[in-house]
């Protein structure tokens, strides 16, 4: 008994062996492989969160190149700009047609931020493999409604927005100029939606990644009472059997004593 309580205190653990308690040794098993389950999941929710703030970064670049389109699709309106005017303008619109083109293929650990594979992509977030499926945003043409809706570049007219060889969408002239406003205000639309998709699916991942942490902890609460000694109470069981196995040996060696005593009597 001396020995294994001094195993216990040694080790930090109540269950030295399997037969200390073989039902609590099982549950614990279980709970330990939860708890690293639930890292893993929150591991997952982390990189999401990371993924669905990279597409709102980018994503905030892109309305800031609507914006401006917009408003260059107004000023291409003016009957007073002459034909070089125009041509200046249409050169800054190209430019952030351009840009906003260089974006639709960009990458997050070599998974696409607005294409196909970012569209409903699925991440496990609990220890049961539960999984959520990221509200999709994409630049680049249109997706079903199961998986968030309309992208940016919805309908063939709208995608030319990020075309710059189209002229579907100019600002050469004044009539183009018109009929470009109204698809780049469309696009602002389907970008206003994208936005508050993206913005949905952070704070749906917040809150799991906070409710992880609180099953976490809760469960390595219940496992440490199962397998984690009680310091205290192992130190005073420690503290008797020692007693006990000191007097022992003393009484032992009175014991012993007693036969030399009594010939050295007769003697």
């Amino acid at each position: 008994m001396l020995s294994k309580s001094l195993a216990r205190l040694s080790s930090g653990s109540r269950i030295v062996s399997p037969d200390d308690d073989s039902a609590g040794l099982a549950q614990s098993i279980k709970f330990d492989a939860q708890i690293n389950r639930n890292k893993a999941a929150n591991s997952n929710v982390a990189n999401a969160i990371s993924f669905s703030q990279t597409q709102d970064g980018f994503l905030q670049k892109v309305q800031k190149s609507l914006d401006r389109m917009s408003e260059i699709s107004v000023l291409a309106q003016d009957a007073t700009k002459t034909v070089s005017d125009l041509s200046n303008y249409s050169a800054e619109f190209t430019q952030l047609q351009n840009y906003i083109s260089d974006i639709t293929t960009k990458q997050f650990n070599g998974v696409d931020l607005f294409g196909s594979t970012s569209v409903g992509l699925a991440i496990t977030i609990d220890s049961d493999a539960v999984t959520f499926a990221l509200n999709g945003a994409t630049l680049t043409g249109s997706f079903t409604s199961s998986t968030g809706g309309a992208g940016l570049g919805a309908g063939s007219a709208v995608s030319a927005i990020y075309d710059s060889s189209s002229s579907t969408v100019a600002v050469g002239n004044a009539t183009s100029a018109a009929g470009t406003l109204t698809y780049i205000k469309t696009a602002i639309q389907n970008l206003a939606n994208m936005r508050a998709k993206i913005g949905a699916n952070i704070s749906r991942l917040s809150l799991t990644s906070e409710q992880l942490d609180i099953l976490n902890e809760n469960l390595s609460a219940a496992n440490s009472r199962i397998k984690d000694v009680d310091v205290a109470q192992e130190s005073t069981q420690f503290a008797k059997y020692n007693i006990l196995v000191q007097s022992g040996t003393a009484m032992l060696a009175q014991a012993n004593a007693l036969p030399q005593s009594t010939l050295r009597l007769l003697g």
